[in-house]
């Protein structure tokens, strides 16, 4: 693959939002309005830019299956886009941007293990996908998880996760963070 400049790459993001942002995949609000929902919950709660654009992109991966696939995906299988999506972004992101990527899908088994009520916050979609991606985590599991560097972040965004799932659009785009995704993206590839 050859080495594309950081203007180019988030230009390929914004139009892989565009060309599948609109796909629901499992959840009733679309990719697009999740991105910016989950992204301006994050910014109202003061995040910095790089975990405003982890809450943004964190879903990435689902896209990437999307374009890979022609459109054509099974929600019955764990695609490990939170992989997928951090390793495609390591590219011109940071781990500030990629380690809470990275782990968002575990933040939402660890949360679910040791919060009594998070399971019941999950909507349909995420109940359906944590038992493809692990379902609860066992003791070993929540004693690494708490020990890695980026558990606190991956946790906050895996918060607005489930609260930038709205039926009512936010009349907002991915432009609208194109401050932060400037801030935090490099040429370094």
């Amino acid at each position: 693959m050859s080495s594309v400049g950081r203007n180019e790459f988030l230009a390929r993001l914004r139009e892989l939002y565009e060309r599948w942002g609109a796909n629901r995949y499992d959840e009733q609000v679309s990719q697009l309005e999740h991105a910016v929902q989950c992204a301006h919950h994050a910014r109202i709660d003061g995040a910095d830019a790089a975990l405003v654009v982890a809450t943004l992109l964190h879903d990435i991966g689902h896209l990437l299956a999307l374009e890979n696939s022609d459109g054509s995906v099974d929600v019955s299988v764990n695609d490990t886009h939170e992989a997928t999506g951090a390793a495609y972004l390591a590219r011109h992101f940071s781990p500030a941007v990629t380690a809470p990527i990275a782990l968002h899908v575990e933040a939402k088994r660890y949360l679910c293990t040791v919060e009594d009520d998070y399971f019941a916050s999950l909507s349909v979609g995420s109940v359906r996908s944590l038992a493809v991606q692990g379902g609860r985590m066992s003791p070993d599991e929540v004693e690494r998880f708490q020990r890695h560097p980026a558990a606190e972040r991956a946790v906050a965004l895996r918060r607005w996760d489930e609260r930038g799932k709205s039926l009512t659009p936010s009349g907002l785009s991915f432009d609208d963070f194109a401050s932060e995704l400037l801030a935090v993206s490099t040429d370094v590839t």
